[in-house]
């Protein structure tokens, strides 16, 4: 049985940070210990038995923080059970097909053993910041395209596997 599980990620507009504070309630929901906060603001991961870590997709890389993350506490997360997830395609697909991890993501997955992976749909509205968001949004190509059933079941798994080890 796992004690606490660390809930962490890299965000631009809050989309990802919407979509971890979902895993979190979950796995609260279903009986764990939960914190969750942004990547760059996690001092330590040693007092966490588990960890997920999430990042939105920029230009086929995670975000920035997530991946500072993943970096600066590779040794400690090498220890621990780990999940990640990436948030981005602004459309239907990520519901449509599984879609594998990026290049990146998937290279810290091997040297962290990391246990699953999932990509969910993304998120981008109005208001949205940065020069590039602003003209897909301009352009219609804008919209929430997150499945908040897909992550529920997605964080159930992990209730599963982290209260059943």
């Amino acid at each position: 049985m796992t004690d606490t599980v660390l809930v962490t990620y890299g965000t631009t507009n809050g989309s990802t940070a919407e979509i971890a504070d979902a895993v979190a309630g979950i796995l609260r929901k279903d009986g764990l210990a939960v914190e969750s906060c942004p990547a760059r603001s996690v001092q330590s991961v040693a007092p966490y038995d588990a960890v997920v870590v999430g990042g939105g997709l920029y230009a086929g890389r995670w975000h920035k923080d997530a991946r500072r993350f993943v970096r600066r506490h590779r040794d400690v997360l090498a220890q621990r059970q780990v999940w990640f997830f990436s948030s981005g395609p602004l459309d239907a697909s990520a519901g449509d097909r599984d879609i594998p991890p990026v290049r990146g993501v998937q290279r810290a997955m091997d040297r962290l053993d990391v246990r699953g992976h999932m990509t969910f749909g993304g998120c981008l509205k109005e208001g949205a910041k940065g020069r590039i968001a602003k003209m897909i949004v301009s352009s219609g190509k804008g919209g929430d395209f997150r499945d908040f059933g897909a992550i529920e079941a997605w964080a159930h798994g992990i209730a599963d596997a982290l209260t059943h080890a």
